[in-house]
């Protein structure tokens, strides 16, 4: 997948058709190979030649000496030897060849695209040996059949470990170690790019940070995965869909019409509510007081002969309902409802009914209990089951009771303990029961992100999945008011598994000051690293739909769940026949990032799912990282972590000051909070069709470092970040982060803490600003930054704030954002002469039809939207929403659409505007042109 060639030309991105790596010439999918028998063994060498000349005189044989006939009759014997040799070999070929396609599991048929059927391997069922510290050394080329224990595992140069499998995917293989190293020339295998693994895998890190009786390996720590340079990992679960959007809203009590829920005492006679069935909504609420009315009892009758076959129908009793209860009306609840009790119901005796409209007494489901001293030994309670057509299933409860000389009585209308998901991809074949997977926030706060597991679903479509429980939030799953809001469905669960084991709450580490829960340690009280460490220079590594659990190690440098560590050029440039990539990756409940691309160049990542992950999740780490493309990936619930001051909350940032300069509190709000889903350190990268689904800071931060930093600091010619025309950024999703969806501005610090500047190094920097030129050569054009087809929502401070120029946004959505989009030019006042930036063919929407949901962490909840209802709300109450804010300029506004933009009695709106507390100067040459404004 080409990317810009260099800093003087366009990236270019070219997907593959249909989504899938492309391959080699001839290739025929589970082409059967050949059986392969091993090398012959080496034949003798021939006779030396004889010389030319006159051939030798000839004698009788009678006067043959006695020692040419025993030289003869030993050549003889050789040959027979060499024969019986030969024969033997080839015997032994055969049936170790016999032997070995007997002893696969996966059948008589052999695929010389599967890793675990090289006829090479020899079995290996090792058993548990949580002692021994396994070495495999050359020659060493295992195929393992079951599980096994090792103290640790080290893969030396010509051994091998490949993980067996069968046809019907039951090996279900688990590997336990404290850490396993792949040396130059060794290879790990789980299945391959066209021989994808079927079983269950498992490979689990063990240990504690605090068990030093483990030596630490240089450069990797105690826990971990490494490759080494010349070393093959190749890690290739099952092809499942990565991600979905709803296609259908999903709402808190998992019903679209919402639940409903009725409880009072004193209300005498007959309570009935009638339910939709096609939708669960209740309809009618009534009493009828059949004690004492019979002019009650008549309408009751009225309306049970007019309400139509197939309404849910729900009666309750409070008090009590036979005095004045009249035949008829009582014929109709037998007629209608397929009532059994209602002819023999007793004074004050609690009845309670759910049933259909003329569906007979099978339908029908009641319940009584008698009265005596003001009590009734209980709730009489009926209840039934019904389904929308919506597919969504829900119950429909009715009690009655005394209790403590008090009548009570109640309905419910509630989704049952699982609810329907409607997805946009064909999910059904490859997300199965049992699965983990997180339903995003469609809200301000990205607490609002549920974990579910799958349960069968028979009736289901293929693009429907059943979960278990009932959602706390509401999701959205529409494109509401032209923005597309439809929540990101990420699947957690891979038939591959690497986690790290955990202890169940932090201990003995500094990081149990900002954590509760375990994050391996920090330092030198480290766990080190359970996380995949690979090195420059290695064989091959390719990682496809695999999930990463409980990985990284919070406060330790490079301890990250991937890590791609000073690899150079990992694609054709690199030497490297297949570019790197890793794709359908899970890394989830992280403790230090999710993927680190470390003076990389030209890696995909390809639909990743990161999720509720501590510190930048996908993470460029030294500002040269060029021309890697991050494609259709998933991050949400980024949080605050310790390890960089971009990554720290407030707390994290006034408490952390081993690397300031002596007595120096940092500023949170200038040096630290900017922890970003995608921490973008040189704009020569690729991002398309991902989506940033809810960080503590930022979705998308493009941070511009003015020198390389840390390792690569002197090792590579300056890339000048400020100066370098940005990748494609195409179709990205950003929404649900506190203060921006899209951050285009600042640097960090690049030099250590003084006296003279005693911030910490790497800290937030004010002094950067974008301003790309052909070949990043100030003197050269300049080269617009297109921004195309960005959908930002609910960002609770701002939908974007984009500083530089030249810069164009176009075909954008911003919607429900504190502030939609805020300009900074720079252009007119500028570090950058004669630069301007454009918003063109886009839509901003101040409140949109998505209310949201009061709770998992939103702060403010109030009046709001053309309909003036109670919704949740960005930073206050009192905050004047605006859509596009205007800094300094030149900026142009054309061809663009602003809807909803109402003001309330408690604050301002504006579909225009400026920043409030702006002291710099404006333009006169800012340009606002063919808008249209609509208020709904």
């Amino acid at each position: 997948m080409p990317t810009s060639d260099g800093l003087s030309r366009f990236p270019v991105f070219v997907a593959s058709p249909n989504g899938n790596h492309p391959r080699p010439p001839g290739y025929v999918p589970g082409r059967v190979a050949p059986v392969r028998s091993p090398h012959p063994a080496k034949a003798p060498p021939p006779p030396p030649m004889k010389p030319l000349g006159p051939p030798p005189e000839r004698r009788a044989t009678f006067n043959l000496s006695e020692e040419n006939q025993r030289r003869e009759r030993d050549q003889n014997l050789q040959k027979k030897k060499n024969s019986l040799i030969c024969f033997g070999v080839s015997i032994g070929a055969f049936f170790l060849t016999l032997i070995l396609v007997l002893s696969l599991s996966s059948g008589d048929i052999l695929d010389e695209n599967c890793p675990d059927h090289d006829l090479f391997l020899s079995s290996w069922s090792p058993g548990h040996q949580p002692e021994k510290a396994l070495i495999v050394r050359s020659g060493h080329l295992f195929r393992l059949e079951s599980s096994a224990t090792f103290h640790s595992i080290t893969i030396q140069s010509g051994g091998k470990v490949v993980f067996a499998d069968n046809a019907d995917g039951s090996k279900n293989i688990t590997l336990r170690t404290r850490h396993i190293l792949i040396e130059d020339g060794g290879a790990l295998h789980i299945g391959a790019p066209k021989c994808r693994y079927r079983s269950n895998a498992t490979v689990a890190l063990v240990g504690r940070s605090d068990d030093k009786s483990v030596a630490a390996v240089p450069g990797m720590g105690r826990k971990f995965i490494g490759v080494m340079g010349g070393g093959t990992l190749e890690l290739h679960g099952a092809e499942r869909v990565s991600w979905s959007l709803l296609t259908r809203s999903v709402p808190a009590s998992g019903l679209n019409m919402g639940g409903y829920s009725f409880l009072r005492n004193f209300s005498r006679g007959i309570n009935l509510r009638v339910v939709d069935q096609d939708t669960a909504a209740v309809l009618l609420c009534e009493r009828y007081d059949t004690h004492d009315s019979r002019n009650d009892s008549r309408r009751l009758t009225q309306l049970l002969r007019t309400l139509p076959e197939g309404r849910i129908v729900t009666l309750a009793v409070g008090d009590s309902a036979v005095k004045s209860l009249l035949d008829e009306t009582k014929k109709a609840i037998e007629e209608k409802l397929g009532s059994s009790f209602v002819y023999d119901l007793k004074y004050r005796q609690a009845w309670a009914l759910v049933s259909v409209v003329g569906g007979g007494n099978a339908s029908c489901a009641e319940d009584v209990k008698e009265h005596e001293n003001h009590n009734t030994g209980g709730r009489a309670l009926a209840r039934r089951n019904f389904t929308t057509i919506d597919g969504v299933d829900f119950s429909v409860t009715a009690y009655s009771e005394w209790k403590t000389g008090f009548p009570i009585t109640g309905f419910q209308v509630d989704a049952m303990d699982q609810v329907l998901l409607n997805l946009q991809d064909e999910v059904q074949q490859t997300w199965q029961p049992g699965d983990q997977i997180v339903v995003a926030s469609t809200d301000y706060s990205m607490h609002q992100a549920e974990e579910f597991t799958l349960l069968p679903c028979s009736h289901c479509s293929s693009r429907q999945v059943r979960i278990q429980g009932k959602p706390l939030y509401n999701h959205v799953g529409e494109i509401l008011d032209g923005v597309d809001m439809r929540a990101e469905v990420g699947l957690l669960s891979r038939n591959i598994l690497i986690y790290g084991e955990m202890e169940n709450s932090c201990y003995g580490n500094n990081a149990c000051q900002f954590f509760s829960h375990d994050t391996y340690g920090v330092l030198t009280l480290s766990l080190s690293t359970k996380h995949g460490q690979i090195l420059g220079n290695f064989s091959s590594v390719h990682l496809s739909h695999v999930e990463l659990k409980n990985m990284g190690q919070q406060g330790e440098i490079g301890s990250y769940p991937l890590h791609f560590h000073m690899c150079g050029d990992v694609d054709q440039r690199g030497g490297y026949r297949e570019p790197t990539y890793v794709d359908g990756l899970s890394i989830h409940h992280s403790f230090s990032r999710c993927v680190t691309i470390h003076a990389t160049n030209g890696l995909l990542v390809k639909d990743t799912v990161g999720y509720d992950t501590l510190g930048h999740c996908f993470f460029l780490e030294d500002g040269i990282e060029q021309r890697n493309t991050f494609f259709h990936n998933l991050g949400l619930l980024t949080r605050p972590g310790t390890l960089l001051p971009t990554d720290r909350n407030e707390t994290m940032c006034t408490s952390i000051k081993d690397k300031v300069y002596k007595g120096y509190t940092p500023s949170p709000s200038t040096e630290c909070k900017a922890v970003s889903t995608f921490w973008i350190a040189n704009p020569n990268n690729n991002l398309i069709s991902n989506a940033a689904a809810g960080s503590q800071d930022a979705g998308i931060w493009f941070v511009f470092h003015s020198s390389s930093t840390g390792d690569s600091h002197g090792l590579v010619p300056e890339t000048k970040a400020e100066l370098t025309p940005l990748g494609i950024f195409y179709n990205n999703r950003v929404h649900s982060n506190f203060k921006a969806g899209l951050f285009i501005d600042k640097g960090v610090k690049t030099s250590i803490a003084s006296a003279a500047d005693p911030r910490e190094y790497l800290c937030l920097d004010n002094s950067a600003r974008f301003r790309p030129h052909q070949d990043a050569d100030p003197n050269r054009p300049r080269v617009a930054a297109v921004i195309d087809t960005l959908i930002s929502y609910k960002n609770n401070d701002l939908g974007a704030w984009i500083r530089g120029g030249d810069i164009v946004i176009q075909d954008s959505g911003f919607a429900d954002n504190g502030v939609g989009l805020a300009f900074a030019s720079d252009g007119s006042y500028p570090k950058d002469e004669g630069s301007s930036q454009e918003v063109t063919r886009s839509l901003f929407v101040g409140e949109s039809r998505n209310r949201g949901t009061n709770g998992g962490q939103n702060k403010y909840w109030g009046l709001g939207g053309v309909d003036a209802k109670m919704r949740t709300l960005p930073r206050n109450r009192t905050f004047p929403i605006r859509g596009f804010q205007i800094y300094d300029g030149p900026v142009r506004l054309t061809h663009s659409t602003f809807r909803g933009y109402i003001p309330t009695p408690e604050r301002y709106t504006s579909a225009v505007g400026f920043n409030l507390k702006n002291t710099w100067q404006l333009t006169p040459r800012n340009n606002l042109s063919q808008l249209s404004f609509h208020p709904t």
